[in-house]
């Protein structure tokens, strides 16, 4: 098993000294990480590396929230101070393609082989990339023809074997499950060594395991139609908290309800519909929805100030009225608590 990583999924694709990341969303994200393609040129061979691109601490060696990384997202030039105050390292916990063969296929513990003796390699001399780049990052002012070990030890900071670890008892677990959330990470990725890499999907043979932060109850505000089988049923809500004695949005999930749940809320959102805007309805502030999230940001993308990570619904709780659900002040207190538990970044 691993940390589970509060960062953005990449994988990383070398070709003759060449590299490029990509997104879950193929996505070419490249440009956003520049320090990142030299310390992987070097690899003796091409391959297709799967990880995790974290916002990183150097001395600590850990992790730092997803809120400072977001700072990186979606920019096509980093800026020298960005690139000093906001590190970043590619943590690698899989192979799916390496000495000219796809090992989809294999077990993980055969790919965890592969993937060790690879980075554990010796790096080719690469130098495609100008040295402006390097001092950014604060690497060092190497040569790479001159420097090969400056190179491998800034490579080494960059691109990180992701730790692997075992445990034989449901109390080892919930020991490596506590060190990992004191880590700052998210909890543990639970892996059956014998797995085959399924491209799109978890499968059962590998296990998320961590806890939501908090719930909060929140308020209905306005609601969507959605998508695939759920197309002619509103299905994705944004909701709101109180801010003194008006509501303000803090969220959108479209996630925990079942089909009955929301047919039937269909029909009330569409006999409460204040504002109907063709794909989108805002409605009476009267439903109220207890949601679960990863984590909390700071985001102008809402009134509130706030933003939630991956929320979903917990339930409906039609026992509560609008004027029960949770205030700003709830939503900072565990937004404090957050920072508190992974560390200021």
């Amino acid at each position: 098993m691993e940390d589970k990583y509060d960062g953005i999924r990449a994988q990383a694709h070398v070709a003759g000294g060449e590299v490029k990341f990509f997104s879950r969303t193929r996505d070419e994200i490249t440009e956003s990480f520049p320090e990142l393609p030299d310390a992987l040129a070097g690899l003796p061979q091409d391959a297709i590396l799967d990880g995790e691109i974290v916002a990183w601490k150097p001395a600590a060696r850990q992790a730092r929230p997803f809120s400072v990384l977001q700072q990186r997202l979606g920019r096509k030039k980093v800026s020298d101070k960005m690139l000093r105050e906001v590190p970043v390292a590619f943590l690698v916990f899989d192979v799916l393609y390496a000495g000219g063969e796809l090992v989809i296929d294999r077990t993980l513990r055969e790919r965890a082989r592969i993937l060790d003796e690879l980075l554990a390699a010796e790096r080719k001399t690469i130098h495609h990339r100008d040295a402006e780049t390097r001092r950014k990052t604060g690497q060092g002012n190497f040569v790479f023809e001159d420097q090969d070990a400056d190179h491998a030890m800034a490579a080494a900071s960059l691109i990180i074997r992701a730790p692997v670890f075992r445990a034989e008892s449901p109390d080892e677990l919930e020991e490596l499950f506590a060190a990992a959330q004191e880590r700052g990470n998210e909890g543990l990725m639970i892996k059956d060594l014998n797995s085959a890499y399924t491209p799109g999907k978890r499968g059962k043979s590998w296990l998320k395991m961590k806890r939501e932060l908090a719930t909060l109850d929140v308020v209905v505000t306005a609601v969507e139609y959605g998508h695939g089988r759920r197309v002619g049923v509103l299905s994705d809500y944004t909701f709101a908290v109180w801010d003194g004695n008006k509501l303000v949005n803090i969220g959108k999930a479209y996630s925990g309800l079942t089909d009955d749940e929301i047919a039937e809320m269909t029909r009330w959102f569409l006999e409460h519909t204040t504002e109907d805007q063709g794909f989108r309805r805002v409605v009476e502030p009267k439903i109220v929805l207890e949601v679960a999230f990863n984590n909390m940001m700071q985001s102008d993308r809402h009134e509130s100030g706030y933003a939630l990570r991956f929320p979903r619904i917990v339930r409906l709780r039609p026992d509560k009225s609008a004027e029960e659900a949770d205030t700003i002040e709830r939503a900072h207190e565990i937004f404090v608590a957050q920072t508190t538990v992974q560390g200021k970044p």
